[in-house]
């Protein structure tokens, strides 16, 4: 469906007359603007939708309530990121073009203060031994679950957890942005920035890496309600620290279906021995009936705009790389045989093989940056002021009344 639907076109969607339409414009149920080139009005194609959508929820409530949570209607308000005509908005801005001139914490201040800026340096309230203690029992866990376990050791010392107001909150979150880079790499925090905290412990001598694993941040910050990001919310409804709100981001990220895209991505790359064997590799995955994963996008019909952007950056920075060359292999010979595109887990996981870092770096890169997200929505639930609190439709055995 296109942005915007021209009268005819909204009311055929719609089933309903000209003056009907013009009636749901003056009531607000529908948004209307200038084409600019006839003065004829156009109509928000999304409203158009949400409003059949509600015509439909009067009409079955309960299938309406139950699609609510499968990619159905809206069932919360939020200003931080939305997919518009294939593309995805941070607050507005073009998360690909941030990607190209703004570093993680740019786009942090954008998504937590409504504007462009840098975060402050904000103190771990936590000893060396302290970290240390934490930092080898990560080592021996998987890499989200290693995250987890640096939350509750830096809450404890940090009375500005328990305040929920969106200052200290903010504060709150740059640190534990800057825990996470830390910790996913085994270092102790520092005030420098988080692409660097990485680059220089996994690619020392390679600074301009920096700019790789930078972007790959920016275009991981948030994409929406999907679980890990629902879940940071409904935890924030309860009343709980921005610390265990991250937690539970982490631990909604873990799942098969969410996190775990990047292990499948990565999976399936392996299969690929050279960039002659990409097709090879596409044809068996699909003679035996399974997926690709790493490829194709419900919210990206047309591709997915951040692993374009992701892919060229690596090439132009990385022409040579064998690593690179598998990966186009790989993409293209998936476009042949089923006109799908990378996601951006594909395209982060060929970043991590193109620099050479860690098996689980795509993981590390995808928790880090989502505490970006996961803060943002913290803070528009704590000022929302309620819990998030679903009703169930009970459909058990009755209770006895002997």
């Amino acid at each position: 469906m296109p942005s915007y639907l021209s009268a005819n076109e909204a009311a055929a969607a719609l089933k309903v007359s000209l003056p009907t339409l013009y009636a749901y414009v003056s009531r607000g149920l529908l948004r209307s603007e200038s084409d600019g080139a006839t003065r004829k009005r156009r109509y928000l194609a999304e409203d158009v939708w949400l409003l059949t959508e509600r015509k439909h929820g009067r009409r079955d409530p309960q299938s309406a309530a139950r699609n609510a949570l499968h990619w159905g209607m809206p069932v919360l308000e939020s200003r931080l990121s939305v997919i518009h005509d294939g593309r995805l908005f941070y607050a507005g801005h073009d998360a690909v073009e941030l990607a190209g001139r703004c570093g993680i914490e740019a786009v942090a201040s954008l998504l937590w203060r409504g504007e462009l800026g840098p975060l402050a340096a904000e103190p771990v309230p936590v000893g060396a031994a302290d970290w240390k203690s934490a930092a080898r029992l990560a080592e021996r866990l998987p890499a989200l679950e290693g995250l987890q376990v640096f939350l509750p050791l830096v809450a404890a010392h940090d009375p500005l957890a328990y305040d929920l107001r969106p200052e200290a909150v903010r504060r709150v979150g740059a640190r534990i942005l800057r825990v996470l880079a830390a910790a996913a790499v085994g270092v102790a925090p520092s005030a420098d920035p988080v692409a660097r905290v990485l680059q220089q412990r996994w690619l020392p001598r390679d600074a301009s890496a920096a700019r790789l694993l930078d972007a790959a941040l920016v275009l991981y910050a948030d994409n929406g309600l999907n679980p890990s990001s629902f879940t940071a919310r409904c935890v924030a409804s309860a009343g709980s620290t921005p610390y265990a709100v991250v937690s539970a981001g982490l631990a909604a990220l873990q799942g098969v279906k969410h996190g775990g895209a990047c292990e499948r991505a990565a999976g399936l790359l392996d299969e690929v021995r050279d960039p002659r064997s990409a097709e090879a590799a596409v044809t068996a995955r699909l003679r035996r009936g399974e997926a690709l994963p790493g490829f194709g996008h419900p919210q990206y019909p047309d591709g997915d705009p951040r692993a374009a952007y992701l892919l060229d950056l690596i090439a132009a920075h990385r022409p040579k790389s064998p690593e690179a060359a598998r990966a186009r292999a790989l993409a293209d010979a998936v476009a042949a045989a089923l006109s799908e595109r990378p996601t951006i887990d594909f395209a982060v996981v060929a970043l991590c093989r193109t620099l050479g870092l860690p098996p689980n770096a795509p993981l590390l890169l995808l928790g880090v940056a989502r505490v970006v997200g996961w803060i943002g929505h913290g803070l528009e639930q704590y000022q929302e002021g309620r819990a998030i609190r679903p009703r169930a439709r009970y459909a058990g055995a009755l209770p006895s009344t002997s």
